[in-house]
């Protein structure tokens, strides 16, 4: 459940996703309304059980067989490489999810552009603890979130956006947006290249964020997230046991299409990770105070 539901979590701190030992709790906003949506796994029985409370409920709960994978089809999928043919024996039943909800996705991807993951986490939980509202049922109890409506981002202004440590260079592109987040719902009914096509064509909008993206809310297994700080590194070690940059990332990839975001996914899980060492990415300080 970790490696299918993971990314979705936005650090450690997410208020839109708890993790409560082995139940998975994640306040969500669905086409037909808010939802808490509990998921637990149970190896010993190969099953998964689930409970979904408020308006969204029934749509979170008819969602949750895509969520864990099901819709993901590996056929065609090709080792060619010993580590990615390991990793494909020890991992057969892993798969990519989708949640199919578009904005959702998008909003903590653009926060997170440029940015140290702490700085990005930071921005993402004050927009939803300031904007958006508590999950049904028991996820309010839970102190479980769900982030704003998109209405509601349209209509955030540049200072408060200031105040969450979210520059202009980020939240326009988010504000914009917001304001056709009907059509980027739509993306769920088209094939990835094109969900491509239409996110890049919006402001803001680069190869890094769009394959986030679809990653998860259409469960993309071809998005690769070039421009990644450490996606390139870490390949590189998991293969060769030293760094290579995105155009080499490109050429080691380019065999997988169209699964290079699985390929890349399968080199992580059992490759060689790379040292920390050096400098790291230091946060911004000329914002405003929160």
């Amino acid at each position: 459940m970790g490696r299918l539901l993971g990314p979705l979590r936005r650090g450690a701190g997410d208020p839109t996703y708890h993790l409560d030992g082995e139940d998975h709790w994640l306040g969500i906003r669905t086409p037909e309304g808010t939802a808490t949506l509990r998921v637990r796994g149970e190896p010993a029985l190969g099953e998964v059980h689930a409970e979904a409370w408020g308006a969204g409920a029934g749509w979170a709960l008819e969602g949750l067989p895509a969520l864990l994978g099901d819709a993901d089809d590996p056929s065609g999928f090709t080792a060619h490489h010993d580590i990615v043919a390991a990793a494909w024996e020890r991992y057969p039943h892993l798969r990519i999810g989708r949640t199919d909800r578009v904005m959702e996705a998008l909003v903590p991807a653009v926060i997170e552009q440029k940015v140290t993951g702490k700085e990005a986490f930071a921005g993402f939980r004050r927009l939803v603890h300031r904007f958006g509202e508590r999950a049904p049922g028991p996820g309010e109890q839970r102190r479980l979130w769900v982030q704003p409506a998109p209405e509601t981002v349209r209509r955030v202004p540049s200072w408060e956006w200031l105040k969450m440590h979210v520059d202009g260079a980020r939240s326009r592109p988010i504000v914009h947006a917001a304001g056709v987040a009907g059509s980027l719902e739509r993306l769920v009914w088209v094939d990835g290249d094109e969900a491509d096509r239409r996110l890049r064509s919006l402001p803001g909008i680069g190869v890094w964020t769009s394959a986030e993206v679809r990653q998860r809310a259409l469960g993309d297994p071809d998005a690769v997230s070039f421009g990644d700080y450490h996606l390139a590194k870490q390949v590189g070690w998991a293969l060769f046991g030293h760094d290579i940059d995105d155009e080499r990332l490109a050429e080691v990839l380019e065999p997988y299409r169209p699964h290079r975001g699985r390929a890349a996914m399968l080199m992580l899980a059992v490759g060689a990770r790379r040292p920390r060492r050096g400098p790291r990415m230091a946060p911004r300080t000329h914002l405003p105070a929160r």
